[in-house]
């Protein structure tokens, strides 16, 4: 299995692949080689600045003369006018790693900045916000990266890393005890070590899985506000609780102080506006 960095150097060469192709004809017909200049991250509106250790592996990969001063880190709350950072370099250089650094930028703080919003709305609570698996394929790691920047934190990375046992595996295996036996007998028999969630969607669902038991966490699939405190009442510390399905930013705050530990929010990645930067010579 690849690491991050790798899966991160993959995914900066195919950018520049997709991008640059056979060569940036425009720098290149009227860029001198030897041409030495900077350029600044501008940032246009307020957020949280997410993509700045990605960013250096992206100038790094492309051209390693390439010096990046960062002034403000991940994490960091940013507003119009910051100044993020400072690149020195070629200019053609600096020309050709723009464009992928602020898509990858923009992104990431964008999803930054929304996290941060829901976890500002659960200040208080003992709730925490989860991503999904609502992620642009192949920028998966950058955006759950983003997550955990903006103060979230990541569910399971693939389908690989946790059993989540949801509606269509519990149906396909013929039912709630059948799925959950099931997985432990694979694990059993794999040597593996992983948690197990399994998605209940009504009341009956959810007392056959605490009278079977067998698992680590139960999703409240599409529960209303009002069930959900009743289901957490009913689980009783028991297994770790979630919501998740159709839960809003208007509605979060209420599912929290319902008493669930989690709350999964594919909106923190499948509906992000990316945050205004630039990337200016100066």
């Amino acid at each position: 299995m690849l690491s991050v960095n790798e899966l991160e150097d993959r995914l900066i060469d195919l950018a520049f692949a997709e991008d640059i192709g056979d060569g940036d004809h425009t720098t290149l017909c009227c860029i001198p080689e030897d041409a030495m200049g900077k350029s600044h991250l501008l940032i246009k509106e307020d957020g949280i600045l997410a993509g700045v250790e990605v960013a250096k592996r992206v100038f790094n990969r492309f051209d390693p003369t390439m010096q990046v001063e960062v002034f403000i880190n991940d994490g960091t709350p940013v507003k119009v006018g910051d100044i993020a950072m400072l690149v020195t370099g070629k200019i053609r250089s600096l020309l050709q790693t723009e464009r992928l650094m602020l898509n990858i930028m923009q992104r990431m703080s964008g999803i930054a900045t929304m996290t941060n919003k829901y976890v500002k709305l659960l200040e208080g609570t003992h709730t925490h916000v989860l991503d999904t698996r609502k992620t642009t394929p192949g920028l998966r790691m950058l955006e759950k990266q983003a997550v955990k920047i903006g103060g979230g934190m990541n569910h399971r990375i693939g389908l690989f890393d946790m059993i989540l046992l949801k509606d269509n595996h519990v149906d396909f295996s013929g039912g709630i005890e059948n799925a959950i036996d099931r997985c432990h007998n694979y694990l059993k028999e794999k040597g593996l070590d992983l948690k197990i969630e399994i998605e209940v969607r009504n009341f009956d669902e959810l007392q056959r899985v605490l009278d079977h038991g067998g698992v680590n966490r139960i999703m409240l699939d599409n529960f209303s506000v009002a069930d959900t405190k009743k289901a957490v009442d009913l689980i009783a510390g028991k297994y770790e609780t979630e919501s998740s399905g159709g839960i809003t930013i208007d509605t979060l705050r209420a599912y929290a102080e319902a008493g669930v530990d989690f709350i999964s929010v594919g909106a923190l990645t499948h509906s992000v506006k990316g945050l205004d930067m630039s990337f200016k010579a100066c």
